[in-house]
């Protein structure tokens, strides 16, 4: 991945950033990370806002726009879109609910293989973090000051089936509840669909 490509992959993975900030992820001057950020601005793939900080002074902080957004895996959008408008035309909503019940079922069964050795609850998280990234999630794990895991997800390759049928969501949090066990919990506590930049989940032990 060139650094013109890197810029990006950081802005999606880790939200809106300063040239600073980025400057010292990618090992270049101030002014270099500048370039990379006005040369993507032309191309129509970041924005940025002005946010004060507590001195007073603005802050520049770069973010993608939804051009940029569209750069990464969807997954052919368009065409599952169409997909899913022909099924429940063709066989209503309980079609699409078969469909759906499929393809969850098809994921548990990659999912508990991905998770099969896995012991403790934060290997059968990072065991399903891998699983994820490999579908194009972006996935990454992360452990909050009282011990509670977030399932991060800086990418969703089926967002536009998603908006299209938001029982795929649904099926997500099911299926990420069956597969990790019950000595845990999982919510979801921030969602792409909702206007979050990611999707997080949160994992506690019971």
């Amino acid at each position: 991945m060139n650094t013109a490509e890197q810029t990006l992959f950081l802005i999606k993975t880790r939200g809106p950033q300063t040239a600073q900030q980025l400057a010292a992820l990618l090992e270049l001057t101030s002014m270099g990370a500048r370039r990379q950020l006005e040369a993507w601005q032309e191309k129509g793939m970041l924005t940025y806002e002005d946010v004060a900080d507590k001195r007073g002074r603005p802050s520049r902080r770069w973010l993608l726009t939804e051009a940029g957004h569209a750069r990464f895996p969807d997954r052919h959008a368009d065409l599952t879109v169409q997909l899913i408008d022909q099924v429940r035309g063709l066989f209503g909503e309980a079609g699409l609910d078969k469909l759906i019940a499929a393809r969850e079922a098809d994921s548990e069964r990659q999912y508990r293989l991905h998770l099969h050795n896995a012991g403790a609850l934060p290997e059968r998280v990072a065991a399903l973090v891998r699983a994820r990234s490999s579908e194009g999630y972006m996935a990454e794990v992360e452990t909050r000051d009282d011990g509670a895991l977030l399932l991060v997800e800086n990418h969703c390759p089926i967002c536009a089936a998603a908006r299209r049928c938001q029982q795929f969501c649904r099926s997500e949090l099911d299926l990420f509840q069956r597969v990790l066990g019950a000595d845990c919990t999982v919510g979801r506590v921030e969602h792409m669909l909702d206007g979050a930049r990611r999707c997080v989940y949160v994992i506690k032990a019971v």
